[in-house]
Protein backbone atom coordinates (compact mmCIF):
# COMPACT_ATOMS: atom_id res chain seq x y z
CA UNK A 1 0.00 0.00 0.00
CA UNK A 2 1.26 3.48 -0.64
CA UNK A 3 0.42 6.38 1.26
CA UNK A 4 -2.22 7.92 -0.28
CA UNK A 5 -4.21 4.06 0.28
CA UNK A 6 -2.71 4.00 4.19
CA UNK A 7 -4.24 7.49 4.78
CA UNK A 8 -7.72 6.64 3.52
CA UNK A 9 -7.54 3.15 5.70
CA UNK A 10 -6.61 5.01 8.78
CA UNK A 11 -8.78 7.78 8.40
CA UNK A 12 -11.86 5.64 7.37
CA UNK A 13 -11.37 3.58 11.40
CA UNK A 14 -10.99 7.30 13.03
CA UNK A 15 -15.00 7.48 13.54
CA UNK A 16 -15.00 3.26 14.22
CA UNK A 17 -12.96 4.10 17.20
CA UNK A 18 -14.02 7.13 18.66
CA UNK A 19 -17.94 5.18 18.71
CA UNK A 20 -15.75 1.91 19.81
CA UNK A 21 -14.66 4.04 22.84
CA UNK A 22 -17.75 5.83 23.76
CA UNK A 23 -19.02 2.00 23.53
CA UNK A 24 -16.36 1.49 26.16
CA UNK A 25 -17.11 4.57 28.87
CA UNK A 26 -20.89 2.86 28.16
CA UNK A 27 -20.44 -0.40 29.40
CA UNK A 28 -18.14 0.92 32.45
CA UNK A 29 -20.90 3.23 33.50
CA UNK A 30 -23.39 0.33 33.52
CA UNK A 31 -21.15 -2.08 35.09
CA UNK A 32 -18.91 -4.08 33.76
CA UNK A 33 -18.77 -7.89 33.90
CA UNK A 34 -15.92 -9.70 34.57
CA UNK A 35 -14.11 -12.99 33.60
CA UNK A 36 -10.19 -14.48 34.50
CA UNK A 37 -9.14 -15.56 31.37
CA UNK A 38 -6.53 -18.80 31.54
CA UNK A 39 -3.78 -16.35 31.87
CA UNK A 40 -5.16 -15.28 35.35
CA UNK A 41 -5.52 -11.63 33.37
CA UNK A 42 -8.95 -10.02 33.20
CA UNK A 43 -11.27 -9.48 30.44
CA UNK A 44 -14.72 -7.70 30.81
CA UNK A 45 -17.71 -7.20 28.38
CA UNK A 46 -16.36 -3.80 27.30
CA UNK A 47 -12.92 -5.92 26.22
CA UNK A 48 -14.89 -8.11 24.05
CA UNK A 49 -17.32 -5.44 22.32
CA UNK A 50 -14.93 -2.96 21.89
CA UNK A 51 -12.98 -6.22 20.18
CA UNK A 52 -15.90 -6.76 17.99
CA UNK A 53 -16.27 -3.58 16.79
CA UNK A 54 -12.67 -2.99 15.95
CA UNK A 55 -12.69 -6.47 14.24
CA UNK A 56 -15.97 -6.20 11.91
CA UNK A 57 -14.69 -3.02 11.00
CA UNK A 58 -11.18 -3.91 9.39
CA UNK A 59 -12.15 -6.70 8.54
CA UNK A 60 -14.85 -4.71 5.90
CA UNK A 61 -11.59 -2.59 4.83
CA UNK A 62 -9.11 -4.98 4.48
CA UNK A 63 -10.95 -8.18 4.19
CA UNK A 64 -7.81 -9.85 2.58
CA UNK A 65 -5.25 -9.00 5.71
CA UNK A 66 -5.20 -11.56 8.94
CA UNK A 67 -6.25 -9.87 12.32
CA UNK A 68 -4.95 -10.82 15.19
CA UNK A 69 -6.31 -9.55 18.08
CA UNK A 70 -4.99 -10.06 21.70
CA UNK A 71 -9.15 -11.38 23.22
CA UNK A 72 -9.29 -14.30 19.71
CA UNK A 73 -5.47 -14.98 19.14
CA UNK A 74 -4.98 -18.70 19.56
CA UNK A 75 -0.97 -19.02 20.86
CA UNK A 76 -0.68 -22.36 19.36
CA UNK A 77 -1.08 -21.24 16.14
CA UNK A 78 2.20 -19.85 14.80
CA UNK A 79 1.52 -16.28 12.75
CA UNK A 80 3.73 -17.09 9.14
CA UNK A 81 2.21 -13.57 7.60
CA UNK A 82 4.66 -11.02 7.28
CA UNK A 83 1.76 -8.75 7.03
CA UNK A 84 -1.40 -8.37 9.54
CA UNK A 85 -3.41 -6.55 11.73
CA UNK A 86 -2.79 -6.49 15.69
CA UNK A 87 -5.30 -5.13 17.65
CA UNK A 88 -5.43 -4.78 21.48
CA UNK A 89 -9.37 -3.46 22.00
CA UNK A 90 -8.39 -2.05 25.68
CA UNK A 91 -4.95 -1.78 27.01
CA UNK A 92 -5.06 -1.51 30.32
CA UNK A 93 -7.73 -3.73 31.76
CA UNK A 94 -7.28 -3.07 34.99
CA UNK A 95 -7.20 0.37 34.88
CA UNK A 96 -10.26 0.05 33.22
CA UNK A 97 -11.89 -1.79 35.89
CA UNK A 98 -10.81 0.61 38.50
CA UNK A 99 -12.70 3.56 36.17
CA UNK A 100 -9.67 5.39 35.58
CA UNK A 101 -8.27 7.35 32.36
CA UNK A 102 -5.13 5.90 31.03
CA UNK A 103 -6.61 2.44 28.97
CA UNK A 104 -6.81 2.69 25.28
CA UNK A 105 -7.88 1.03 22.16
CA UNK A 106 -5.25 0.23 20.00
CA UNK A 107 -4.79 -1.68 16.27
CA UNK A 108 -1.83 -1.66 14.26
CA UNK A 109 -1.51 -1.97 10.62
CA UNK A 110 1.90 -4.62 9.96
CA UNK A 111 3.19 -4.60 6.98
CA UNK A 112 6.72 -6.79 5.99
CA UNK A 113 6.96 -7.08 9.77
CA UNK A 114 7.05 -3.49 10.51
CA UNK A 115 4.43 -0.87 11.70
CA UNK A 116 2.79 0.63 8.91
CA UNK A 117 -0.45 2.16 10.17
CA UNK A 118 -1.35 2.88 14.21
CA UNK A 119 -4.21 4.25 16.19
CA UNK A 120 -4.76 4.43 19.75
CA UNK A 121 -7.49 6.04 21.67
CA UNK A 122 -7.96 7.40 25.15
CA UNK A 123 -11.92 7.77 25.44
CA UNK A 124 -11.77 9.04 28.95
CA UNK A 125 -9.01 11.57 28.13
CA UNK A 126 -10.48 12.13 24.85
CA UNK A 127 -7.05 12.12 22.98
CA UNK A 128 -6.91 9.95 19.05
CA UNK A 129 -3.49 9.41 17.92
CA UNK A 130 -3.40 7.78 14.45
CA UNK A 131 -0.06 7.95 12.06
CA UNK A 132 0.53 5.59 8.60
CA UNK A 133 4.14 7.36 7.52
CA UNK A 134 7.39 9.00 8.22
CA UNK A 135 5.97 13.02 8.89
CA UNK A 136 2.24 11.52 9.29
CA UNK A 137 1.68 11.57 12.41
CA UNK A 138 -1.44 13.27 14.39
CA UNK A 139 -3.75 13.73 17.29
CA UNK A 140 -7.46 14.40 17.43
CA UNK A 141 -8.21 16.29 20.92
CA UNK A 142 -11.36 17.46 21.38
CA UNK A 143 -12.43 18.10 18.09
CA UNK A 144 -9.14 19.55 17.13
CA UNK A 145 -6.15 17.92 14.55
CA UNK A 146 -2.59 18.67 15.40
CA UNK A 147 0.48 17.30 13.81
CA UNK A 148 2.80 15.14 16.02
CA UNK A 149 6.45 15.86 15.86
CA UNK A 150 7.65 14.76 19.27
CA UNK A 151 8.83 18.39 19.77
CA UNK A 152 9.40 18.95 23.20
CA UNK A 153 7.06 20.40 25.65
CA UNK A 154 9.21 20.50 28.89
CA UNK A 155 12.41 22.59 28.39
CA UNK A 156 13.53 22.23 31.82
CA UNK A 157 13.55 18.04 32.45
CA UNK A 158 14.00 14.86 31.32
CA UNK A 159 10.90 12.32 31.39
CA UNK A 160 11.21 8.82 32.12
CA UNK A 161 7.82 6.84 32.14
CA UNK A 162 7.50 3.43 34.01
CA UNK A 163 4.83 0.96 34.06
CA UNK A 164 5.24 0.77 37.67
CA UNK A 165 6.15 1.43 41.06
CA UNK A 166 9.00 -0.87 41.57
CA UNK A 167 11.35 -0.16 38.19
CA UNK A 168 14.62 -2.53 38.18
CA UNK A 169 17.82 -0.91 38.53
CA UNK A 170 18.82 -2.31 34.84
CA UNK A 171 15.84 0.49 33.59
CA UNK A 172 16.68 2.98 36.13
CA UNK A 173 20.54 2.53 34.64
CA UNK A 174 18.76 3.57 31.07
CA UNK A 175 16.85 6.57 32.34
CA UNK A 176 20.09 7.80 34.44
CA UNK A 177 22.45 7.22 31.27
CA UNK A 178 19.57 9.17 29.53
CA UNK A 179 20.07 11.81 31.83
CA UNK A 180 16.07 11.44 33.25
CA UNK A 181 15.59 13.99 35.93
CA UNK A 182 12.07 12.78 36.96
CA UNK A 183 10.28 9.41 36.84
CA UNK A 184 6.48 9.09 36.14
CA UNK A 185 4.23 6.17 36.36
CA UNK A 186 2.05 5.59 32.94
CA UNK A 187 -0.67 2.84 32.55
CA UNK A 188 -0.93 1.17 28.90
CA UNK A 189 -0.01 2.43 25.22
CA UNK A 190 -0.90 5.89 26.28
CA UNK A 191 3.14 6.14 26.88
CA UNK A 192 4.04 6.24 23.06
CA UNK A 193 1.82 8.33 22.46
CA UNK A 194 3.21 11.25 24.87
CA UNK A 195 6.55 10.24 23.57
CA UNK A 196 5.45 11.50 20.50
CA UNK A 197 3.53 14.51 21.74
CA UNK A 198 6.53 15.61 23.40
CA UNK A 199 5.50 15.67 26.91
CA UNK A 200 7.77 13.13 28.32
CA UNK A 201 11.13 11.75 27.22
CA UNK A 202 11.99 8.48 27.06
CA UNK A 203 10.28 4.96 28.21
CA UNK A 204 12.17 1.72 28.60
CA UNK A 205 10.83 -1.75 29.88
CA UNK A 206 12.54 -5.52 30.03
CA UNK A 207 11.00 -8.16 28.20
CA UNK A 208 7.00 -8.12 28.64
CA UNK A 209 3.92 -8.59 27.24
CA UNK A 210 2.87 -9.01 24.01
CA UNK A 211 3.03 -7.82 20.43
CA UNK A 212 -0.58 -6.07 20.37
CA UNK A 213 0.41 -4.08 23.05
CA UNK A 214 3.02 -2.08 21.84
CA UNK A 215 2.67 -1.96 17.47
CA UNK A 216 0.35 1.21 17.49
CA UNK A 217 2.29 3.09 19.80
CA UNK A 218 5.51 1.74 17.66
CA UNK A 219 3.80 2.92 14.69
CA UNK A 220 3.06 6.50 16.25
CA UNK A 221 6.39 7.34 17.73
CA UNK A 222 8.22 6.35 14.69
CA UNK A 223 5.82 8.26 12.30
CA UNK A 224 6.80 11.51 14.67
CA UNK A 225 10.08 11.31 14.11
CA UNK A 226 10.92 9.32 17.93
CA UNK A 227 12.68 5.53 17.95
CA UNK A 228 11.53 2.21 19.58
CA UNK A 229 14.12 -0.41 19.66
CA UNK A 230 15.89 -3.44 21.99
CA UNK A 231 17.76 -2.64 24.22
CA UNK A 232 20.83 -2.65 22.19
CA UNK A 233 19.61 -0.64 19.87
CA UNK A 234 18.29 -3.31 17.09
CA UNK A 235 15.04 -2.52 15.33
CA UNK A 236 12.22 -4.17 16.18
CA UNK A 237 10.17 -6.50 13.94
CA UNK A 238 6.69 -8.06 14.38
CA UNK A 239 5.06 -11.55 13.65
CA UNK A 240 7.37 -13.14 16.02
CA UNK A 241 6.69 -17.11 17.26
CA UNK A 242 4.88 -16.39 20.49
CA UNK A 243 4.28 -12.83 19.79
CA UNK A 244 6.18 -11.76 22.99
CA UNK A 245 8.20 -8.13 23.13
CA UNK A 246 11.75 -7.74 23.56
CA UNK A 247 13.45 -5.62 26.06
CA UNK A 248 12.72 -2.14 24.54
CA UNK A 249 13.88 1.62 24.75
CA UNK A 250 10.82 4.39 23.27
CA UNK A 251 12.77 7.87 22.79
CA UNK A 252 11.45 11.04 21.55
CA UNK A 253 14.46 11.74 20.41
CA UNK A 254 18.11 9.67 19.67
CA UNK A 255 19.69 12.66 22.37
CA UNK A 256 17.81 13.67 24.93
CA UNK A 257 18.55 17.39 26.32
CA UNK A 258 16.64 20.04 28.45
Amino acid sequence: MNNLELKKLTEELIDTFLMAGKVSMDFSTKGLKITIKEDKSPVTDGDLEVDKILRNKILNLTPSIPIISEETVNLKIENKNKSFWLIDPIDGTKQYIKNEDEYTLNAALIINLKPAVGLIYAPKKNRLFFSYGKSLAFEIRDGNKRDLNCKKAHTNEIIALTNSDKVSEKILQIYKKNNSTRTVKMSSSLKFCVLAAGEADIYAAEARAFEWDIAAGHAILSHAGGSVTTHNGDEILYGKKDYKNLALIAKRSANLKF
